[in-house]
Formats: C-alpha cells, sequence, structure tokens
C-alpha cells in the first residue's frame, strides 16, 4: 500500500455549550487547525506509531483483542471498536507518525481528531467505505464509551463531519451541515488548565437536580419545550443558583435556534448577529453557569474593544481557550488577546476529517 495521509480538524462550540449532556442540540465548526495521520502497512504484525510533537512513540503487537495498559489508550480502543462493531481486524501491521498543530488540552477537541483521525486512516487501510458520520459513531465509541468517559459525542461527529455543523442526541442521533459565509475567527488559548470535574459539578449536576426538582411537581416537563416566558412558574421550587442555571439553559437553547435559523437560510446571515448570539451565550455562561474565568473574560472584552463582533468561551470551562468573531480587525484582535497574557491563532472554519492527495 502507498503513503496514506489522513488530517482532522479540531472544532468550537459555537452554540449549545454545556446542553448536549441534557438532551439538548448542540452547533459546533471544524477549525483550520488540524491533527495529521502519515502512514502505511507494513510487513510485522504490529502497530508502531511516532509522536513526534510530544517527542514519544507507540508500539505494541497486533493480537486477537489488544489488551489497554493506560487510560484512554485509543490507539488500541480504535482497533477494538472496529473489531467488534464492524468485524474489521488487521493481520498487517501500521508504521506511522502523528503530529499536528490544535492546541492541546484546552478544549478544542484534539483528542476527538486524534480518534478520528485513526479511525478513518485505519477504514482507508482496511478498504472499508468512508462515511463521515459512522466515522464518528465509532470515534465516539472507541474515546468515550470504551473508558467510561462522561463526555457526548458532540466532537467526534464535528471533528469528521467538518464546517458547521447541527447535532441532536435525543431520541436519536441527526446531524446536519452547513455551509454559511463565516469570515475569521481569533482563537485565544488562555494558557489555564481546564476544570472539567469542577465545573460539571456545578453546571451538570446542579441542573439535572433542578430538572429532578421540577418533574416531582411537573412530571411532564421537558426542557426543549418549556417556553423561557414559563421559567417564573418554577422559581419556587429552586434555590437561587438552580433557578440561574435554569432559565440561562433557556436562554442558550433559544439562541441557538435563532442562530440555526439564520445558518439554515431560513433569515439572512449576518456577521454582526451572529457575533450578538455569541456574546449572549457568553453572558450565560460567565454569570450563571460560571464556567468563565476572569483571564478569559478579559481576553473577551479586549477583543471585542479590539473590534471583533463577539466571542465567548470554548468547552467545559474552568481555563482552556476562548474564541472571538473577528471577520475585520483580525490582527488588531490577536494583539488584545496576547496583551492580556494568551495565545491566539487566527483559524477559519475548514473541512472535516479527509484523505491528504
Amino acid at each position: 500500500m502507498k503513503d496514506l495521509h489522513i488530517s482532522t480538524p479540531g472544532r468550537i462550540c459555537l452554540f449549545g455549550e454545556h446542553q448536549d449532556y441534557l438532551g439538548l442540540p448542540v452547533i459546533a465548526a471544524a477549525i483550520s487547525r488540524r491533527i495529521h495521520i502519515e502512514g502505511r502497512v507494513s510487513n510485522t504484525p504490529s502497530i508502531h506509531i511516532q509522536l513526534p510533537d510530544i517527542q514519544s512513540e507507540e508500539s505494541f503487537p497486533l493480537i486477537e483483542a489488544v489488551t489497554y495498559h493506560k487510560d484512554r489508550d485509543y490507539f488500541k480502543s480504535v482497533l477494538n471498536v472496529l473489531k467488534r462493531e464492524k468485524g474489521i481486524s488487521f493481520e498487517k501491521g501500521i508504521e506511522a507518525k502523528v503530529y499536528g498543530n490544535i492546541p492541546i488540552n484546552s478544549g478544542t477537541s484534539s483528542s476527538s481528531a486524534l480518534v478520528v483521525a485513526w479511525t478513518h486512516f485505519l477504514l482507508k487501510t482496511a478498504n472499508h467505505p468512508i462515511d463521515p458520520v459512522e466515522i464518528g459513531q465509532l470515534a465516539y465509541l472507541a474515546e468515550v464509551e470504551e473508558f467510561g468517559e462522561p463526555g457526548g459525542c458532540m466532537d467526534e461527529y464535528a471533528t469528521s463531519i467538518g464546517n458547521i455543523m447541527y447535532l441532536e442526541t435525543k431520541p436519536n442521533i441527526l446531524v446536519e451541515a452547513y455551509q454559511a459565509p463565516l469570515g475569521k475567527f481569533v482563537l485565544g488559548d488562555s494558557l489555564e488548565p481546564k476544570d472539567t470535574i469542577g465545573i460539571l459539578k456545578h453546571v451538570k449536576f446542579g441542573m439535572l437536580d433542578a430538572i429532578n426538582k421540577i418533574k416531582q411537581v411537573y412530571p411532564d416537563f421537558q426542557l426543549s419545550k418549556a417556553p423561557i416566558e414559563s421559567a417564573e412558574q418554577y422559581q419556587s421550587l429552586l434555590n437561587p443558583d438552580e433557578y440561574a442555571l435554569f432559565y440561562s439553559n433557556l436562554s442558550d437553547r433559544d439562541i441557538l435556534r435563532t442562530a440555526k435559523t439564520m445558518f439554515e437560510g431560513k433569515d439572512t446571515f449576518n456577521d454582526v448577529k451572529l457575533g450578538q448570539l455569541l456574546s449572549a451565550h457568553q453572558d450565560n455562561l460567565r454569570d450563571a453557569k460560571r464556567v468563565s474565568t476572569p483571564k478569559i473574560n478579559r481576553m473577551i472584552e479586549a477583543s471585542l474593544n479590539a473590534g471583533a463582533l463577539g466571542g465567548k468561551i470554548n468547552g467545559s470551562g474552568g481555563g482552556g481557550c476562548m474564541f472571538a468573531y473577528a471577520p475585520t480587525n483580525t490582527e488588531a484582535v490577536v494583539e488584545a488577546i496576547e496583551r492580556e497574557g494568551g495565545k491566539a491563532y487566527i483559524i477559519e472554519v475548514a473541512e472535516g476529517s479527509k484523505e491528504e492527495i
């Protein structure tokens, strides 16, 4: 087999942050920073992968059931999932190199991009038909289900499908892709480590407790259908923190619906309106869900002062990245973010996982 080169993008979550685990939809965008896997089939029954970005490598033999020796052993988990779900096994080995420029551990889905790229790479070597939705599903099984992780499936589908993606997970998986005329973004890495566990303790479980309290009195309550105008009727059932989370989730749900209408072409696409929706989402994430940090707040404020049209924190929160929508004044926004101590990258909406020719 000739050398194969697969590249997969990172992603930002435009709308629906902290909503997927509540059964609400999300809108994500693939970004123009990617992870690459280059390699070929070898004559030895083993996998050997060079990881120059982290000055490491992985090697292991191909056996019937590949045993995990560490948490999130993704190169092995994809092999096991493909065998179990698709009956695909590998007798010949693979020599490969993995490298990329997606910020690591910062909320831009570097790990999901890796798993998607590896899934795509292995399916291609097995001459299996390439379907981005199927790749996203298999990568989710290998990254999340295989290791009992708490995450949703947005990252795997978004990086596999690419461009702008709308995703529903309840009652069934529904994926739509959009080609909206978006300009440039600036991604800002705060260089602060994320506090995913601490954030989820407050935001996820606090909201699930609020829903349970409401359902004890109103058993037919559905978060996806409750009008935001009806929020006050539930206020007496919740403490102030729970009510703030509850109201912000209704608000973010409706912000996403407005954006979806615009992306679908049912309303005229407007850069200014997109920026306003992003900033409204950030207001909820900062004030009610409290997932932003003082440094990220300063980076967003500096971006807006430099000419960005809107911006928000990206990912679970407590650190990591933010992004600003800056179709103009892009370089000024970069400088503003870096003056606040962040690392800035100019990004655009990008294709999903693909074979590089």
